[in-house]
């Protein structure tokens, strides 16, 4: 479903908003930031998720988020020039990250352990280009259907195959134990995946795409779909709104920390 031809280029004015929440649990340990994006120029969004139950999570995805929004903002002006470097600009700055969250950890016995994913999204023109580890969501959603983007790091996939192909119940698939085993993640070692397409995705008129962490994923596919089947014509505040009040009318006790970005993208 996503598009990659060139040839649908075309000028795009984009409508952003950003949530975070603290979920159900102790303390945050999403980091978010973001460039908004106007007519033709650069936008981009990083989302970085501490590993809960680890050293020092919301120090990991801190150190994550400021290292890889640092090279991405740097190099603003030049990848406006040069779009075909923006894969090896964010695998660069997610092995940067991975780097100095070693170091600290090196430096700070008390967080050794520590570690985060990665989604950072950059938007150049039309083009959605995205370097993710771990388990953090990108959505597209065009044309009344949702898709994510992103390849998931972790055992959910195998889990979902089991299901699939009936070795496991959809109860006991989605309540696994090891379901969000990440398989790859930044943590100062060697990083085992990386899903950084060396082509973007072309964005078309009345998309909308969701850039965020695991916590969004307390609300099933079919779910999202249908707040934004509603609200996709709406600004992106009030479908941030919208996915925000559903996520706290689930009242899980278990509710993950959240954050999450909205773009909508507009022709003109």
């Amino acid at each position: 479903m996503a598009d990659t031809d060139q040839s649908l280029k075309v000028a795009f004015r984009y409508d952003m908003a950003t949530t975070t929440h603290q979920g159900a649990r102790d303390y945050q340990e999403d980091a978010l930031l973001s460039q908004a994006a106007g007519p033709n120029v650069l936008g981009s969004v990083v989302v970085a998720d501490g590993l809960g139950g680890h050293a020092a999570g919301d120090v990991a995805s801190g150190i994550v988020s400021a290292e890889v929004f640092r090279h991405i903002t740097a190099q603003s002006s030049d990848l406006l020039a040069c779009k075909a470097d923006i894969p090896a600009l964010l695998t660069t700055a997610a092995q940067t990250a991975n780097t100095q969250v070693g170091a600290h950890a090196t430096a700070h016995a008390e967080t050794y352990g520590m570690g985060s994913t990665l989604l950072a999204t950059i938007i150049v023109d039309n083009a959605l280009s995205w370097a993710s580890i771990g388990d953090s969501p990108l959505y597209l959603y065009r044309d009344g259907a949702l898709q994510q983007l992103t390849t998931t790091h972790s055992m959910a996939p195998q889990i979902d195959m089991l299901v699939k192909i009936g070795a496991l119940s959809e109860q006991e698939g989605r309540n696994h134990p090891s379901r969000h085993t990440l398989t790859s993640v930044i943590r100062g070692r060697d990083i085992k995946a990386i899903d950084c397409p060396q082509t973007p995705t072309m964005l078309r008129d009345g998309d909308v795409v969701i850039v965020s962490s695991d916590g969004l994923q307390y609300l099933s596919d079919p779910q999202i779909s249908d707040i934004l089947a509603t609200t996709s014509q709406q600004p992106a505040q009030k479908i941030a709104d919208a996915l925000l009040a559903a996520l706290e009318n689930l009242d899980d006790p278990e509710q993950d920390n959240i954050a999450f970005a909205v773009i909508k993208c507009a022709q003109g």
